[in-house]
């Protein structure tokens, strides 16, 4: 055999845990998991496949290349491969082979801008070689336990020899899937991942590795006091409405307008609006209704799935989930939408509920789900003996959209140490705002100006952000959005700047930059260069019209609905793209300046490090506040505090 310089890889598995739900690590460790199909390319070569489940071997010079760091090995989620070939050459539990050496071809996808299945990438790419449809039902039937009848003779679990032809099929499904994931790197070839993203993703590879603690026993106990909260809060559901499943949606809604009051939603902001007006009957059952519609405990469920052997969840973060900006998307307990804690007495609640007792929950803090709700956070907690070092930074996506659009009052706020929403008030009302102090009741104001108008939004943001909720009128909004733009007009300009330069591109297939963002269009794509020299990529972009009559920039990507469809943006939107992808690359910087830590978990602008007691909080913050060489005069900071369980403080 030649000189092996790469692989291209794809595996077929079973194990009898659900993949899904528990993620690829928890997946390996079922004593029933094993490698089916083992696909391979050899430098580009031909594609073998390697039918394990028949007796067939892997050739010690593939085996001996998958963990010579010197061959690159490549996979369509890249992840899935590495693991599963970690338990197949004995490694430990939570050991897996270096990621130095691999490469996903997903990442590129998602780097481009392409869809993050393989399917879905080939039909945009428009390669000759289609991922087989018939892909999922082999899947089905050889992958993953099956149900015991007459019919199969009572097994479990289908072999090759219970269908030879369907055998075939899934040998052939296999070679094709590597097949298509060669074409999509060749399709790509012209736009390389820059070294530096395969390095953010080799970091990415090490805190997916890495894992976290979970509390196990404070898990078990949240779950089992649920079921029993929904036990009673559905027999008292029962007892006043007298239906047979207070849980649905319609019967709810109808009883409601039975009872004079009209519910077009039961979301969770329109129940809490509806408590206010409520008659005191129909308060009592919106109340349990808003318990038993508290889902943030299916989080204690989602860890209990995840967690590992050795007491760790891993898996949670997937690299480049947010296509447009290269932000990490959540997996498994989905970190990125936790429920805050408000709880005073945090550690005395997580002590009763971690006893098991649940009268005692009741009695102290009436409504279980919420308590339950607020805790979910503490289940994760630093091994023994170490520390949990939480550091955030301070207003990031302010301080980018200041920086880049050069609006220097801002700059200065942040470079003094002052309040961007007390300074935002009184830039936006010509007076003088302190937090508790002098006009302290216009801070609200600039708060809710500051979160909702940074990105173009007009009034419709500010209800969305509960303008309206928190005290202001309808009347108020128009002005507060007149003057949140009076008092940034640079910000105000860079949205249309970098909107004329994105459509300049898109129309005359030409460069533009606007402030050291660089517009450029190139083999059917717009790419948007950030300071960082990360590039953003929009798919088959053209110049259509919006719903005002107005030209604007279409583009092909993943909408609202999850399908690939054409997409419009304008000015405003792709600054907010600008600004958190640029923010990404700050924290990327960050947990690059981190890298001896251990980080084992990341959530929106915020590390968790697994820390030594004796590691410094200040000396992370500082670090974690260092500024990249690339965003010279950018204003950051970084604060934290050190905990023995993960919260919001």
């Amino acid at each position: 055999m030649e000189k092996i310089k790469t692989l291209s890889i794809d595996l077929e598995t079973f194990s009898d845990i659900d993949l899904a739900k528990c993620g690829v690590y928890r997946y390996v460790e079922s004593p029933a998991f094993e490698i089916l199909l083992f696909g391979v390319s050899v430098n580009g070569g031909d594609v073998v496949v390697y039918d394990l489940a028949q007796g067939e071997k892997i050739p010690t010079e593939i085996l001996a290349a998958l963990t010579d760091d010197s061959v690159i090995k490549w996979a369509f989620n890249a992840t899935f491969e590495r693991v599963c070939l970690s338990k197949y050459l004995g490694l430990t539990s939570g050991e897996y082979l270096d990621s130095t050496s691999w490469r996903c071809s997903m990442i590129w996808s998602a780097y481009m801008g392409l869809p993050l299945s393989l399917a879905g990438a080939g039909a945009v790419l428009g390669l000759s070689e289609q991922k087989l449809k018939e892909g999922k039902d082999l899947i089905k039937y050889f992958c993953v336990p099956c149900a015991a009848t007459k019919a199969n003779g009572g097994r479990t679990r289908n072999f090759p020899s219970d269908a030879p032809d369907k055998w075939d099929l899934f040998r052939q499904y296999n070679r094709r899937d590597v097949e298509v994931e060669m074409s999509i790197q060749q399709k790509l070839s012209k736009f390389p991942v820059p070294d530096e993203v395969w390095a953010q993703y080799r970091i990415d590879q090490e805190i997916n590795d890495r894992g976290v603690a979970v509390d196990m026993e404070l898990v078990r106990q949240a779950i089992g006091m649920d079921t029993h909260s929904r036990q009673k809060l559905t027999v008292a559901m029962k007892e006043l409405t007298d239906l047979d499943n207070p849980n649905s949606v319609q019967q709810m809604k109808q009883w409601l307008s039975d009872n004079g009051l009209d519910a077009p939603s039961l979301g969770k902001k329109e129940v809490a609006l509806m408590l206010k007006t409520a008659p005191r009957e129909l308060k009592n059952v919106l109340s349990l209704r808003g318990q038993l519609a508290k889902s943030s405990v299916k989080k204690y469920q989602a860890m209990e799935n995840a967690v590992c052997a050795d007491g760790r969840a891993r898996g949670m973060f997937q690299f480049y989930g947010a296509n447009r900006t290269g932000r990490w998307a959540g997996r498994l307990v989905q970190l990125q939408n936790l429920p805050q804690n408000h709880l005073p007495d945090l550690s005395e609640a997580r002590a009763v509920v971690r006893s098991g007792d649940y009268d005692a929950v009741e009695l102290l803090y009436c409504d279980v789900p919420d308590t339950l709700s607020q805790l979910v956070r503490t289940a994760f907690i630093p091994k023994k003996d170490r520390k949990f070092i939480v550091s955030d930074f301070s207003a990031i996506e302010a301080r980018v959209l200041a920086w880049l659009a050069g609006e220097k009052w801002r700059q200065d706020v942040f470079e003094n140490g002052g309040d961007i929403y007390c300074a935002s008030a009184s830039q936006m009302f010509k007076v003088p705002v302190e937090k508790h102090g002098v006009n302290g009741h216009l801070r609200q104001k600039g708060k809710i100006a500051e979160l909702a108008l940074g990105y173009g939004g007009s009034v419709g943001a500010l209800k969305a952000m509960d303008a309206l909720e928190m005290g202001l009128d309808e009347e108020e909004l128009q002005p507060l959005v007149t003057s949140w733009r009076n008092a940034n007009p640079n910000i105000v300009r860079f949205w249309w700047q970098i909107d004329s330069a994105a459509m300049n591109a898109v129309r005359n297939r030409t460069s533009a930059d606007v402030k050291g963002i660089k517009f450029s269009y190139q083999s059917g794509m717009l790419f948007i260069s950030l300071p960082s020299g990360r590039r953003l990529a929009y798919v088959k972009p053209k110049i259509g019209v919006n719903r005002f009559g107005g030209d604007c920039i279409t583009y092909e990507g993943v909408g609202g609905t999850k399908k690939w469809e054409r997409l419009d943006t304008y000015g405003p939107k792709l600054v907010e793209n600008i600004v958190q992808a640029t923010s990404r690359d700050i924290l990327c910087y960050a947990m690059q300046t981190l890298r001896c830590s251990d980080i084992v978990m990341h959530i929106h602008d915020e590390l968790v490090i697994e820390a030594d007691p004796h590691v410094s909080l200040n000396a992370v913050c500082e670090q974690m506040g260092r500024t990249p060489p690339w965003a010279e005069d950018l204003k950051l900071r970084a604060d934290g505090y050190e905990t023995d369980y993960y919260k919001k403080d």
